[in-house]
């Protein structure tokens, strides 16, 4: 049967449409800005002539910084510490939530809430630092992944969705004589897939985008990722300023007043922003389902 819209259901809709489009292009303008910014010329940042499109159209910024020796390998590190390290948080905490759905597993009440009770209780930095060398992970590319591997919040999402599963489909493939291993990667983590996906987004934002652990804990080039590479590069800039107002050659000040400008800061921006954007898309249709069926029950 079709339902008839009234003036009322269509007033809704037109405005409920007008809002979302606003509220994207609030949040659509700053990164335009950016990208914007980051292509145009500095001395026309600077006098506030760049609002809606590039002036001066360059691309200097962004061959200054892709070309510095060892970015590539820095955009590979932050690459594969993104894959492996989100790879193996979602494995490691599915296959955790899953234990922790066994009822007849002892202690598992204890182990859950023990596990809950970290998101609320933390060491600190120095007690971090000291565990990170007592298990010879520094200066080591297992740093960046194994103490991520399983995360209380990334446990509470999934255990939650699992519990949503129907019993009798696990009941069904014991009984033809599956075991807890097989039935979790062949039932399990397919129907799960919605909350995976969730906790694989929170996961790659997360790897991608620290630097803390690289910066304490790594002092080895080969190991640097892209986030500390280009936070080096942020700080030579304030460096250079200061050298450049005590007095300095014509090649470092022209040198100086790139490194310097609010341009090649936005330029940093966008080259770490948008590889993962370039993954949500993939993602979004499993985005809202499974955050929204992992918190209901919960």
């Amino acid at each position: 049967m079709t339902q008839i819209r009234t003036k009322g259901d269509r007033a809704f809709s037109i405005t409920a449409g007008l809002f979302f489009f606003l509220f994207m292009l609030i949040c659509t303008i700053p990164f335009y800005y950016l990208v914007i910014v980051s292509i145009s010329d500095a001395a026309e940042v600077q006098r506030g002539n760049v609002v809606w499109r590039p002036v001066g159209f360059t691309l200097d910024y962004y061959r200054q910084i892709l070309t510095r020796p060892g970015i590539a390998n820095a955009f590979f590190i932050s690459t594969a510490r993104t894959v492996v390290g989100t790879l193996f948080t979602v494995f490691f905490s599915a296959m955790f939530a899953y234990t922790m759905t066994q009822y007849k597993m002892k202690f598992r009440k204890f182990m859950y809430r023990m596990t809950v009770g970290t998101m609320y209780v933390s060491a600190g930095l120095i007690p971090w630092f000291l565990v990170m060398r007592a298990y010879n992970l520094n200066n080591s590319f297992w740093l960046y992944v194994l103490p991520g591997a399983i995360s209380a919040w990334n446990v509470i999402l999934i255990k939650t969705y699992m519990e949503s599963i129907p019993p009798s489909m696990e009941e069904s493939a014991l009984i033809d004589g599956a075991g807890y291993f097989k039935i979790f990667y062949r039932i399990m983590m397919p129907l799960s897939i919605p909350i995976l996906a969730t906790v694989a987004i929170f996961s790659a934002v997360g790897q991608w985008n620290s630097w803390q652990d690289n910066f304490f804990l790594v002092s080895d080039p080969a190991l640097k990722t892209i986030q500390l590479f280009l936070m080096e590069i942020l700080l030579e800039a304030e460096a250079l300023a200061v050298m450049m107002r005590t007095g300095l050659g014509t090649a470092e000040f022209a040198r100086a007043r790139v490194m310097t400008s609010f341009t090649v800061q936005v330029t940093m921006a966008v080259i770490v922003v948008i590889p993962i954007m370039m993954v949500y898309p993939f993602m979004q249709r499993y985005f809202v389902k499974g955050i929204m069926i992992g918190a209901v029950k919960g």
